[in-house]
């Protein structure tokens, strides 16, 4: 199982995504991430991050797939704390590249649009 813990709803991955993310984990659920202001301080982030530690091994005590992961994607000081408290508990967590495609309109406008690559898995810290 995949837990999906974005703002990015699998519904609205694009299907190489899809179809990866399908491959590797079979189900997929989706978790939204939390609404995080910029005034919220290091200590508030890590009482969160412990309470989505608990929100995402409830959706992955339920899995019976043979690989299981919690894909991350949000507001960094957060996304730490958290991927730090799920690998002490054996988890994998991963995080999903891609390449950055800009077009530039001139005058201060611009499109950007980001083209799936792959999932890459969050290096352990051992320090």
């Amino acid at each position: 199982m995949l837990v999906n813990l974005s703002n990015h709803p699998f519904d609205f991955w694009d299907e190489k995504q899809r179809n990866e993310a399908h491959d590797n984990y079979g189900n997929i659920v989706d978790i939204p991430f939390p609404d995080i202001s910029p005034t919220d301080d290091t200590k508030m982030l890590v009482e969160l991050a412990k309470q989505y530690v608990g929100i995402c091994l409830e959706k992955l005590n339920g899995s019976s797939e043979p690989h299981n992961a919690v894909h991350l994607m949000g507001e960094m000081t957060f996304s730490f704390a958290l991927v730090a408290a799920l690998q002490r508990e054996g988890i994998t967590c991963i995080a999903s590249t891609a390449r950055r495609n800009v077009s530039d309109f001139g005058n201060g406008q611009k499109n950007v649009r980001f083209d799936f690559v792959s999932f890459r898995e969050y290096p352990r810290i051992t320090i």
